[in-house]
């Protein structure tokens, strides 16, 4: 059995710096030189005991790093006109990672924009110069002559609007019949021999429109004897019963016909 070691790679010195020093939570300007060589060294030992070739620029800077810390232990006052100035041996370092750290994040921006530049397609241009050839018209017409334009607009618009409405009426009329003969033709044919009244068929009859759609429903069926139709006085009470072609289809005008619960193409 074979075992694969993966190592987290970094693309130079201060990469592993970098690294380092984020993975301890460290502040950058403030860095604890003896803790992070002390890393960095076991990791550039780490990679040399796994025959991991070690770029020459880590060792500069292991070296540097040792520098760094022994100033640290050394004395840091400098005399400048009188007064005493502090030393930080680390400051060169932590410009130089500041630098590091600002170059990467541009490296990383750009690396974000080329890969979303790749997924961009872009049409080549084309020659549109025939559609140009042409000017723009214009109507050249006076106050009158646009009002009178502009008002036989208004009044096509509303024909068409009257037409859309009357044509949707329709269609809603036309769907209500249908389902009412269906329901009268299948409860007829349910109770053969039985007289019913005409207003055991309307679904509410405190609708106007619900009891018209009955009544024209119960003549087209009366036309095509699928129900016979008495009334014994004027304004009696209508009787309906089973007609001879109580089992047929009720044809509309457009050539759909209803039998039973479902619609069948009329032949002609």
């Amino acid at each position: 059995m074979s075992y694969k070691v993966r190592l987290q790679s970094f693309e130079g010195p201060f990469d592993l710096l970098v690294y380092l020093i984020e993975n301890a939570q460290m502040s950058i300007y403030d860095i604890k030189i003896s803790q992070i060589t002390s890393q960095y060294l076991a990791y550039i030992q780490t990679m040399q005991e796994m025959d991991i070739y070690v770029a020459s620029e880590f060792m500069v800077l292991a070296s540097a790093l040792i520098e760094i810390k022994s100033k640290m232990i050394l004395p840091r006052a400098a005399i400048e006109g009188g007064a005493v100035v502090e030393e930080d041996p680390r400051s060169e370092l932590v410009a130089r990672l500041l630098e590091y750290k600002k170059f990467k994040r541009a490296a990383e921006i750009l690396q974000d924009q080329e890969n979303r530049c790749s997924k961009i397609f872009e049409k080549p241009q084309e020659d549109i110069s025939n559609y140009l050839q042409e000017p723009d018209e214009y109507l050249s017409l006076d106050l009158k002559q646009f009002a009178a334009a502009f008002h036989m607009f208004l009044q096509r618009k509303q024909r068409v609007e009257s037409v859309r409405r009357h044509y949707s009426r329709m269609e809603r009329e036309r769907a209500r019949m249908e389902e009412r003969i269906s329901r009268i033709a299948s409860l007829v044919r349910k109770n053969l021999g039985q007289v019913f009244n005409f207003k055991e068929f309307i679904v509410n009859k405190k609708d106007r429109y619900d009891v018209v759609v009955t009544f024209m429903s119960m003549l087209e069926m009366a036309r095509n004897r699928i129900v016979t139709v008495e009334q014994q006085s004027t304004y009696g009470d209508i009787q309906v019963s089973a007609g001879e072609n109580v089992y047929g289809q009720v044809v509309s005008d457009d050539g759909v016909g209803v039998m039973g619960d479902k619609e069948v193409q009329h032949v002609q």
